[in-house]
């Protein structure tokens, strides 16, 4: 949905195309030689936040940050 190179990435996680499916929202800040990297979901209602809950659709954030890892060391980032 946006993407704002070293600052922002938002995308929808709508899968079904049911718009049942979370807003994620990655920002990246610099934080001296670090990077802060927050990551938040914002689902359209509560029963869609339970939903994922109880499927455990949530707990895909380690195989995104491999991906994002994946990509930066494609990009010489560090």
């Amino acid at each position: 949905l946006e993407v704002t190179p070293g600052a922002r990435i938002v995308w929808t996680n709508d899968e079904g195309g049911e718009g049942a499916g979370a807003v994620t929202t990655v920002t990246f800040e610099q934080v001296g030689d670090q990077t802060r990297v927050v990551l938040r979901d914002l689902y359209p209602s509560k029963e869609a936040l339970d939903e994922a809950i109880a499927s455990e659709s949530t707990g895909g954030f380690v195989e995104q940050f491999e991906a994002l890892e994946g990509l930066l060391v494609t990009q010489g980032a560090s």
